[in-house]
């Protein structure tokens, strides 16, 4: 998880937790908005480290 991707899942959350309290449904929905993008921050950055270790295990079977 990037620091990113973690600001994005706790600011959604308190919005989140905000709209539900004050009944506003579109600060709720920008909750789940920004927790969503947090989460596709994260898969964006599992796939990075991924490749890049595919990359470098692809560079030790050439020597």
């Amino acid at each position: 998880m990037t620091d990113e991707s973690a600001k994005d899942k706790f600011k959604g959350k308190g919005k989140e937790a905000m709209g539900k309290m004050t009944g506003d449904r579109r600060q709720e929905a920008e909750g789940k908005t920004d927790q969503a993008k947090g989460k596709a921050k994260d898969a964006v950055s599992g796939l990075r480290e991924r490749a890049e270790g595919m990359k470098d295990s692809m560079r030790r079977d050439d020597k």
